[in-house]
């Protein structure tokens, strides 16, 4: 088996990501558990930044795909 030490999302959906991204949200909030929203707020960061945007409006955008 490859080692990966870092994974490519270019090939997933917006509908997909923004499940991931609000799964982590409603876990962290519903187990208290900081390291999911960290994530959450982690990608989401990552993403805005490569589409040169604010996090909002990053979150407004994959939320156009509803």
């Amino acid at each position: 088996m490859r080692k990966f030490d870092k994974i490519s999302i270019q090939e997933m959906s917006k509908e997909d990501m923004l499940m991931i991204i609000k799964a982590l949200e409603y876990t962290g909030a519903n187990t208290n558990i900081q390291a999911f929203l960290t994530l959450r707020d982690n990608i989401l960061k990552e993403l805005a930044s490569l589409a040169e945007s604010s996090e909002n409006e990053f979150l407004a955008y994959l939320n156009d795909s509803y």
